[in-house]
């Protein structure tokens, strides 16, 4: 609100950063505030939100044609390594204590490091579980996730592998839904999945931040999640994305605040990490 000769009048103002910039964007309301002022603010969000989807067009693009250029023999070296740093950095951020060169030991060379054998075993099991799901498309269902969770944790977490949950869980200070709403919640998220028309980057978003908030298995919901969130990228023809264990701070702050501020989060860093591809 602008005061001018004792008058008041009223603007809407949005900034958002590009490069090394700061946009604002400011449109003016009058000398009241209009009844329709959440459409008005919609309107300039799609207008940052327009130059979003035109940067991860130009991504996509980019990848793909980088990807078709890679001869198949290179394209199962490169498979690898994305297995390699996706499986080091989902584990650590669990607090798995294999190293990247040990996970590579255990993926190339079929080396166990003197490491808990909990953890080799779901460095082991976690790379083929991504290696498979980025080489077969399949659609997103219960059975699917099920069927991933009991490959990474089958032989180190018998009792809840390939279940999901049916007692209450809290993660700090987030309490799941209750066990019985699990199921209804994960049908109507895998639904979401396969019938939505949003972007996929941030379809990716959305359905990682529900999946963490149902919270549906006992344990492994982040390694899953994190698979989850890169299956709907890969096989949308997008590059994946790896969270970083050294990146795990503003990932969870990230994750503790409300859907919207979670998907701003991880757009931002999408585009950060394919820069140079748009």
């Amino acid at each position: 609100m602008r005061i001018i000769k004792r008058k008041s009048y009223y603007y809407i103002q949005h900034s958002y950063r590009k490069g090394n910039k700061v946009i604002t964007l400011e449109r003016y309301l009058g000398k009241t505030i209009p009844e329709d002022i959440e459409g008005i603010k919609q309107e300039i969000l799609q207008k940052e939100k327009k130059e979003v989807y035109n940067k991860l067009g130009k991504i996509k693009i980019s990848f793909q044609e980088e990807w078709k250029k890679i001869p198949d023999s290179v394209k199962e070296k490169e498979l690898e390594e994305i297995a390699i740093a996706f499986t080091y950095n989902t584990n650590a951020i669990e607090g798995s204590t294999i190293t990247l060169e040990e996970v590579r030991e255990i993926i190339e060379d079929k080396i166990s490091p003197n490491k808990p054998i909990r953890d080799v075993k779901e460095a082991e099991y976690h790379a083929k579980v991504f290696l498979e799901m980025i080489k077969k498309k399949e659609k997103m269902s219960n059975k699917l996730l099920l069927t991933w969770h009991k490959q990474i944790f089958g032989e180190t977490k018998q009792d809840i592998a390939g279940k999901y949950r049916d007692y209450l869980v809290r993660v700090g200070n987030h309490r799941a839904p209750d066990w019985q709403e699990v199921i209804k919640l994960m049908n109507q998220l895998i639904k979401f999945i396969n019938e939505s028309k949003i972007n996929p980057v941030e379809l990716s978003a959305i359905s990682h931040y529900r999946f963490e908030k149902i919270h549906p298995f006992g344990d492994g919901n982040g390694r899953i999640g994190r698979l989850l969130m890169n299956q709907i990228l890969w096989h949308n023809q997008y590059p994946m994305i790896i969270i970083e264990y050294k990146k795990r701070k503003s990932y969870y702050k990230a994750l503790s605040r409300d859907e919207q501020g979670f998907v701003n989060y991880l757009m931002r860093r999408y585009l950060a990490v394919h820069k140079k591809r748009y």
